[in-house]
């Protein structure tokens, strides 16, 4: 990844990949979504001078590898995939701009499957507005749009290749991508679906124009303790003298929350989804269920900023669990445990759940969207 800019033209006191965006910094938003679908190693270009704030900014992730950039685009990608080089193993590599945060998991999977066959691969998309030629404030005359493309980052490459191509790169030229590096080493660069949703964050009022908009949903479960079963919670299987009865794993803390996901994106219920009436949910791990949610939000144009759980039990004692439960939840859904909280509470011996006959949940969650 390539965040060693000092990002002038956005303004502000740091460089922008370390501006806040959607609640935290740009540079955290793409390294996310690159983890999430199995990025290993990443190594991210940084300034020099920035390594703390770069750290901050990353803090509770997976493993990240930082290395500091060049004066150019093109000297930090070639530092990054030096760095690369010392690695064992590596055969394909995404070269991906910090500015784009907002990546789609589906721009990832066509550029990985396009290496199959080719050496390169980079998104793109039409263009669909008029193009004229100009000079000196006036227009000159009308370009085609035929074969013309937008361009955009993460673009993919084999990493042998590409890692050649940039050592053999004039180093005094400037490329606009690493496909211009590629072709002029003679490597043919296949064209992937681009997505708008990765829109490159350059001026200040760029944050104001992908500033995001906030969806609300909630949801509610319930399922009665019985013997024999087991306690399935947060998907995690707890200790205790009875279970959660119910079509799947009656984790009654996850079905909250996949209404609250799918309440936010106006997506139905978890019962459209996973009907009780077919037999192939019989028993199933409740996490499917979780995770399915979560891929809905993320296709339909969303992230997942926060949920929140709340257990209502006599027994187990939930406090103990807690921790466990955020960090499950966080897995499944894939974001940041800072983003998950998990609480219990009672009904002081009122109601089903009061006389131990059953455990109830209650969940919101919060998607924004651009």
């Amino acid at each position: 990844m390539v965040a060693a800019g000092k990002g002038l033209r956005a303004g502000g006191s740091v460089p922008k990949q370390f501006a806040l965006w959607r609640g935290e910094p740009l540079l955290r938003h793409s390294v996310e979504r690159l983890l999430a679908a199995g990025a290993h190693p990443l190594v991210i270009a940084i300034p020099a001078d920035y390594r703390e704030l770069a750290e901050t900014a990353l803090a509770g992730l997976g493993p990240v590898e930082l290395v500091p950039g060049g004066a150019t685009r093109q000297a930090s990608v070639r530092a990054a995939l030096e760095h690369l080089a010392r690695c064992e193993d590596v055969e394909r590599v995404l070269i991906h701009d910090a500015a784009r945060p907002d990546l789609p998991r589906t721009v990832i999977a066509d550029l990985v499957d396009a290496l199959k066959t080719t050496p390169g691969a980079i998104p793109v998309l039409p263009v669909v507005d008029s193009v004229v030629r100009g000079a000196q404030g006036l227009r000159q005359e009308a370009v085609s749009r035929d074969g013309l493309f937008r361009v955009q980052t993460p673009q993919a490459f084999r990493f042998a290749e590409i890692l050649a191509a940039h050592r053999g790169w004039n180093s005094e030229a400037e490329a606009g991508d690493d496909a211009t590096v590629a072709e002029a080493a003679g490597l043919a660069v296949a064209l992937t679906t681009g997505d708008e949703r990765l829109r490159k964050v350059t001026f200040a009022s760029d944050f104001e124009e992908l500033a995001m908009t906030c969806r609300t949903g909630s949801g509610f479960d319930v399922h009665r303790l019985a013997e024999g079963e087991e306690l399935w919670l947060c998907g995690l299987k707890i200790e205790h003298t009875h279970g959660l009865a119910g079509h799947s794993d009656a984790d009654v803390a996850i079905h909250a929350l996949v209404d609250a996901l799918l309440g936010a994106i106006a997506a139905g219920d978890i019962g459209d989804h996973f009907p009780p009436s077919d037999p192939q949910w019989k028993g199933a791990s409740s996490d499917r269920f979780l995770a399915h949610a979560a891929t809905l939000v993320r296709d339909s144009g969303h992230a997942i900023a926060n949920v929140d759980v709340t257990i209502i039990c006599e027994a187990p004692k939930i406090g103990p669990h807690k921790q466990a439960m955020r960090q499950r939840l966080a897995e499944i859904l894939g974001i940041d445990v800072g983003r998950v909280s998990v609480k219990a509470t009672t009904t002081e011996r009122l109601g089903l759940t009061g006389r131990g006959e059953g455990i109830a949940a209650q969940a919101v969650a919060t998607v924004t969207a651009a």
